[in-house]
C-alpha cells in the first residue's frame, strides 16, 4: 500500500517581524498546539523548540538556503526552504504518523539487524565506534531482500548521535538508508541538528582536520571561486565502456542462471557463466581517462545572478594535497608531510546549485566516489562551521 502524507502550511501576514526571523505556531490536524517540536535549520546548530502553546521563533542567518525542519517523534516531519518563510508568520500543521498495516514481502527482522548492524555503522557512522555512537541504536529496524541483494534501514525515532571527537551531539532524522550490494552503491538521507558539547583545543583540531579537504570545503571553494587557492586541483574525466565488463546479454544470462540455481540443490556451473561472474566482480563497467587538467571553475559552473550551479557533461576528478593540522605549543600548524586525496564527482546529467555554506541542492542525486565518500557522520560538521571554530 502506498503511503500518502499530507502537510499543511499556512502563511499569514507578519508585517512587524524582525529581519531574518521565522515565527509562528505548530498545531495538529484539529488545531491543538504541539509542544516540544524540534525546529531547526537543517545541518546546523541553529534551532529551537516549540513552547507549550505551540509557538516558536527562529532566527536564521541572512545567507541561507537550508531547509527549516519541523520534527517530533510520532509525527510526520515537515521541511521547507528557509528562503520561502523568512520574515513570515507561519501556522504549521503536523500530521500524526500512523502505522499502515500492509503485507510486507521483505519484513524488518531482528535477524537482519544482527547480520547487518556492523555494515550499517561502518557505512553510516564510520569506523570509530568508541568515540562516535548512536545512543538509541536499538530503535533501528533492518530488512534484507535476498533476491535483489538490497538492505534497508529505518529509524522510527530520532537518532541521538554522540561524537566525542568533534564535540557534538547530533539529532539525526534518518529518512532513508539503502544499500544495493549488487551494484555496490549506498544511499542515506536525513536531516540533522547539532548541539555543541565541548570546544577544547583537541576538539577544535579534530574539527579542522575533518573540514580540510572535505566535500563541503570543496564546494565552498567553488562558490567563492577559490578552488586553486584552497589547494584543490580539478581535472576533466572522460568515461568509456570497458570491453572486458559483461554485456547486458551476458548479465541477463548470469541472472537467469542464478535463478535456476535456487530451484535446484546442486548444479554444475558452466565455464562461460563462471567467466561472466568473474568479469562482473573484477572489472569496472567503465574506464576513465584524464582529458583535461587543472580546469577552471568556469568549465564546470555557471552563474545566474548570485546563484552558482554545478553544470557540466563530464566527470570531475578532484585532487587535494592535504597537510594535517597539528597542535604545537598551543598553536594550530600544518604538518610538512602531504597526503594526496582523490575524489570523483559524476553529474549524471543533472544540474546542482551550490550554496555558500558548501551544501548543494538535491545532494542525494550527486554521485561521488573516492575520498568524498569518507565524509560520514564521524566527520560531519555543521554547515555553519567555520575553520577554527
Amino acid at each position: 500500500m502506498k503511503k500518502t502524507v499530507l502537510f499543511l502550511l499556512v502563511i499569514l501576514p507578519f508585517y512587524l517581524s524582525i529581519a531574518q526571523t521565522v515565527k509562528g505556531k505548530v498545531v495538529n490536524d484539529i488545531d491543538k498546539p504541539i509542544a516540544n517540536v524540534n525546529i531547526y535549520l537543517d545541518g546546523t546548530k541553529t534551532g529551537t523548540v516549540s513552547s507549550a502553546d505551540g509557538s516558536f521563533s527562529l532566527d536564521i542567518p541572512s545567507v541561507s538556503n537550508n531547509s527549516v525542519v519541523f520534527q517530533k517523534d510520532d509525527y510526520e516531519t515537515f521541511t521547507i526552504n528557509s528562503s520561502e518563510v523568512l520574515n513570515k508568520k507561519l501556522k504549521v500543521v503536523l500530521i500524526k504518523a500512523k502505522e499502515i498495516e500492509e503485507v510486507r514481502i521483505i519484513p524488518y527482522t531482528e535477524t537482519a539487524y544482527k547480520n547487518y548492524i556492523n555494515f550499517f555503522l561502518d557505512t553510516f557512522i564510520g569506523y570509530d565506534k568508541k568515540n562516535v555512537r548512536i545512543k538509541n541504536q536499538r530503535s533501528l529496524k533492518f530488512s534484507y531482500d535476498k533476491e535483489n541483494k538490497k538492505l534497508r534501514v529505518k529509524a522510527p525515532q530520532t537518532l541521538i548521535i554522540e561524537n566525542k571527537n568533534l564535540g557534538y551531539t547530533i539529532d539525526y532524522n534518518l529518512i532513508e538508508f539503502s544499500a544495493d550490494f549488487e551494484n555496490n552503491t549506498t544511499l542515506f538521507l536525513g536531516t540533522s541538528f547539532f548541539k555543541e558539547t565541548k570546544t577544547t583545543d583537541k576538539v577544535k583540531l579534530n574539527r579542522m582536520n575533518a573540514y580540510d579537504g572535505s566535500q563541503v570545503h570543496f564546494f565552498r571553494s567553488v562558490y567563492e571561486k577559490k578552488v586553486a587557492d584552497e589547494g584543490f586541483v580539478v581535472n576533466q574525466i572522460t568515461k568509456f565502456p570497458n570491453s572486458k565488463y559483461p554485456t547486458e546479454e551476458e548479465l541477463q544470462r548470469l541472472k537467469d542462471f542464478a535463478a535456476m540455481l535456487k530451484s535446484k540443490k546442486t548444479m554444475t556451473v558452466p565455464e562461460d557463466i563462471l567467466d561472466i561472474g568473474n568479469r562482473k566482480r573484477n572489472e569496472p563497467p567503465y574506464k576513465i581517462a584524464i582529458t583535461k587538467t587543472q580546469i577552471p571553475e568556469t568549465d564546470y559552473t555557471k552563474k545566474n545572478g548570485e546563484h552558482v550551479f554545478l553544470d557540466y557533461n563530464f566527470a570531475m576528478q578532484v585532487n587535494f594535497k592535504r597537510f594535517s593540522y597539528e597542535l604545537t605549543k598551543g598553536q594550530f600548524v600544518k604538518s610538512n608531510l602531504p597526503i594526496i586525496q582523490t575524489s570523483f564527482i559524476h553529474p549524471e546529467n543533472d544540474t546542482f546549485e551550490i550554496y555558500p555554506d558548501g551544501n548543494t541542492s538535491n545532494p542525494d542525486k550527486l554521485f561521488v566516489q573516492g575520498e568524498f565518500t569518507k565524509d560520514k557522520i564521524e566527520k560531519l560538521l555543521p554547515l555553519d562551521y567555520q575553520l577554527g571554530d
